[in-house]
């Protein structure tokens, strides 16, 4: 965060995270805490909003749950924590038991998939956005673009299964990465 931003109140995120979690839905939650925590408050680097998000997507669990619940802790401490998570949530989950008994209503009228999907190609959108700015700031070295290869060949040509290559993949990028890191290599 920049030295002279001021360091937001847990009751700030509360209503932040309420926002966004109110607001969209889909794979674009992460453009969205992207452009609201890096671009327009400037609270976070884009260095660490990526870091942050690769560390969400590496736990278990709603990979924007786990990011707002860091980005909570990282602003606020554990207050901010508690917020992002009550935030990011609580409001869409009332929501969510609202709509469902109103779209079970809605169902026989063709507005309401023409609504659907136009809410599914927006949260494409920010997916790719997202994807777009990550794929900027990763490094080209050979590695990674292996692992990135493999990865894919192992899963959507072989079929193999998911979690044990990505925890194979994951172990062995952990273990190469810092192995260049301690080396001195890159940093």
């Amino acid at each position: 965060m920049p030295v002279d931003a001021p360091r937001p109140s847990a009751w700030r995120l509360l209503l932040i995270f309420s926002r966004i979690g109110l607001t969209s839905f889909g794979g674009g939650l992460s453009g969205w805490l992207l452009r609201e925590f890096v671009q327009d408050r400037n609270w976070l680097s884009e260095e660490e909003f990526l870091n942050g998000l690769a560390l969400s997507q590496a736990l278990p669990g709603v990979n924007v749950k786990n990011m707002a619940i860091w980005i909570g802790f990282k602003l606020a401490g554990p207050a901010g924590a508690i917020a992002g998570f009550m935030g990011i949530i609580v409001p869409p989950a009332f929501i969510i038991v609202l709509m469902a008994v109103a779209f079970s209503k809605l169902t026989d009228y063709p507005l309401t998939s023409i609504a659907l999907a136009g809410a599914a190609a927006a949260a494409i959108g920010l997916s790719a956005s997202m994807a777009i700015t990550a794929a900027r700031r990763v490094p080209r070295r050979a590695f990674p673009l292996l692992c990135l290869a493999a990865t894919f060949l192992a899963v959507g040509i072989f079929h193999w299964p998911l979690l044990w290559v990505v925890l194979g993949a994951g172990a062995l990028s952990v273990a190469v990465e810092y192995r260049r890191l301690s080396s001195g290599e890159g940093i």
